[in-house]
């Protein structure tokens, strides 16, 4: 049976190519593929992303081919990306200590919370959490996100997450624990090095963010915790980290072989790669 693959995307803007890499991978092997946005608006490319001639300020180069700019621009300008499926509405948000029945409110909470993982569950093998600096804004400190994210990690499914959109792993947590998810695992993402110091961009927020409005390198150090780690490969050109069920990608020109990686991951039970 052809393996279904739900694609998380941010509203706020998401990395062309980290779409583009993993989607033709899937589609390569025949898989379905479903994409989710937090409160079911469209998804739309970052401008840069689409750009050839963008000049990249941390590496000091185009990040971009002109192919796939194309390839980018195409899948952007495509239907494929209507009608996505809304986090809000599928998904119960947990009640404020503060509401009057609180205690009802949660139990509740608790039961919906349940069947909605149950039917997501049964219907997808895989998560993609696509990256760019959208993420930042609606995806990393989404708590219906992270709900999803504990419900594959309980049921062993992979979970490929890219640039930004690691963070959402960093903050998925225990209730109860406070504990990242990723404590004891290796992970990689967008290092310090490769921040931003102006102009982090995000699609409808008309105002210069400067650099991104937290280091997702210090995070993910602190979140992997003393038996895991980060790992950055600052001047390697590529890096993808597999610590089953977490694939890991750092930035644009890992979301090829990420993508590639995860379909190791589903078909052939790849469970370590990269450290």
């Amino acid at each position: 049976m052809s393996k279904r693959i739900l694609v998380v995307l941010s509203e706020y803007g998401y990395w062309g190519e980290e779409l583009v890499g993993p989607l033709e991978a899937f589609d390569a092997r025949g898989y379905r593929t479903t994409f989710i946005t937090p409160t079911g608006k469209r998804a739309h490319a970052l401008p840069p992303s689409l750009d050839s001639e963008y000049i990249d300020p941390p590496l000091g180069r185009s990040v971009t081919t002109r192919d796939m700019a194309r390839r980018a621009r195409a899948l952007d300008d495509s239907s494929r990306l209507d009608n996505p499926l809304s986090l809000a509405e599928l998904l119960p948000e947990r009640p404020y200590f503060s509401s009057l029945n609180h205690l009802r409110e949660l139990e509740d909470y608790h039961r919906r919370l349940a069947t909605a993982t149950t039917e997501l569950l049964s219907g997808f093998d895989a998560l993609v959490i696509v990256g760019g600096s959208g993420p930042i804004v609606d995806l990393a400190n989404n708590e219906r996100l992270h709900e999803l994210v504990l419900a594959f990690v309980a049921a062993d499914k992979p979970i490929l997450a890219e640039c930004y959109g690691v963070a959402a792993l960093a903050f998925a947590r225990d209730w109860e624990t406070r504990r990242s998810i990723l404590w004891g695992k290796h992970v990689t993402g967008h290092p310090k090095e490769y921040d931003y110091k102006d102009g982090t961009g995000f699609l409808g927020v008309e105002f210069n963010m400067g650099p991104p409005p937290y280091p997702l390198e210090y995070i993910l150090r602190d979140a992997t915790g003393p038996d895991g780690g980060f790992h950055g490969n600052v001047g390697k050109e590529t890096s993808v980290i597999v610590d089953h069920p977490f694939v890991t990608a750092r930035s644009t020109p890992d979301s090829v072989p990420s993508g590639e990686l995860l379909v190791e991951v589903l078909e052939n039970g790849l469970r370590r790669h990269g450290w």
